[in-house]
């Protein structure tokens, strides 16, 4: 009787050409970890393994051969897992420097514990009594392209948008804000932007001024991550607040992030699971977040339904009243089916939509 992990890789194909500062993506590979006890395989853990391109310490050329020594390892161990001694296996028996993979591994144990049924935190959430506000989210491109976008979300009814900029014509950002402000207040429609690192440290603080008049709610890592000195600069003097996304990345000790967000005191930090290497990692995050007083929401990073999921039921674990970066599952045209279902801005679990793994046979 002992856990044995398997993967398989899978391909996610978007439905647009979905426009980042670091380039246009057409697709996304994902691999999927099935967790299971050798006594019992028909009861499984599903977890998602998903690094970003270019953004993820763990994109790498050989990220499929490493994985496979990790669950080959993981394997030898002859590990049981509870709730005690799972984030000793996280910490001990996976590397550090794949946290996708440790988030993958991390649901998919959860998942185990809670009966292989897709559970990964038995809460609210997951049982359909609660709902989560999300952001509607703008991708970049053509401004008649994004304009499309902003009125389909405006038409679902998002009050939070989020729009990436940094990509087309800065003034042509500004038009797409001054579009929405025009129609609605901030009283009404509740506005993100996203910058990805896109602004030079020469420019940022007179395009910070300029975004200012559209009365944004924040504006995420606005210059690329490792400028800790200006960062702390800019979260002192900004007209907008600012939020922390790239920046977290690769920081996994605890007391390194307490000091990381004393230095830098930004007014919100994002946490995506895949990036910052799992849900124990979002919660020294937020653990230590709280402390300094700064706030914090959740996103998801282009995961399936799979690691959305998992994501969204881990968001129910808090009471955080912001809306949630939690809508990208509608990004692909072979996500897997699940319960997940986005109506009027708030993602929910609907118990009527069953999962269906059909695309996942070839591991399950």
């Amino acid at each position: 009787m002992s856990l044995k992990a398997v993967f398989a890789k899978y391909t996610l194909d978007f439905k647009f050409e979905a426009g980042t500062s670091r380039g246009v993506l057409t697709h996304k590979d994902s691999y999927f970890i099935k967790i299971f006890d050798s006594d019992n395989p028909t009861v499984f853990g599903l977890g998602e393994c998903a690094p970003l391109k270019g953004l993820s310490i763990d994109d790498r050329p050989d990220f499929e051969l490493q994985l496979l020594g990790i669950c080959e390892n993981f394997n030898t161990l002859e590990l049981e897992v509870y709730p005690w001694n799972l984030n000793i296996i996280l910490e001990q028996v996976l590397e550090k420097s794949f946290p996708s993979v440790v988030f993958g591994f991390e649901t998919a144990m959860l998942d185990l514990m809670n009966g292989g049924k897709r559970k990964v935190f038995n809460n609210a959430f997951a049982k359909a009594e609660r709902q989560i506000d999300i952001n509607g989210l703008v991708w970049m491109g053509s401004k008649d392209f994004m304009l499309r976008q902003i009125d389909q979300k405006l038409e679902a009814g998002y009050d939070t948008i989020k729009i990436k900029v940094g990509a087309i014509d800065f003034d042509k950002e500004c038009e797409l804000l001054e579009y929405i402000r025009k129609r609605y207040t901030p009283e009404q429609i509740t506005l993100r932007v996203d910058a990805n690192g896109a602004f030079s440290i020469d420019e940022v603080l007179p395009k910070l001024h300029r975004l200012s008049e559209y009365q944004l709610h924040s504006i995420e890592q606005p210059i690329r991550q490792g400028n800790e000195d200006l960062m702390a600069e800019l979260c002192k003097v900004t007209p907008i607040p600012i939020a922390l996304d790239e920046e977290l990345i690769g920081v996994r000790e605890y007391t390194e992030k307490y000091k990381l967000l004393k230095k830098i005191m930004p007014q919100y930090i994002i946490l995506k699971p895949t990036l910052v290497g799992g849900f124990q990692q979002c919660r020294e995050w937020i653990e230590n977040a709280n402390r300094l007083k700064i706030g914090w929401w959740l996103t998801s990073a282009l995961e399936s339904n799979v690691g959305l999921n998992a994501i969204t039921q881990f968001t129910a674990e808090f009471n955080n009243p912001l809306p949630q970066g939690l809508g990208t599952g509608q990004l692909y045209h072979n996500n897997i089916a699940s319960p997940l279902e986005i109506s009027d801005g708030k993602i929910l679990h609907n118990p009527q939509q069953a999962w269906d793994l059909a695309p996942l046979s070839f591991l399950i």
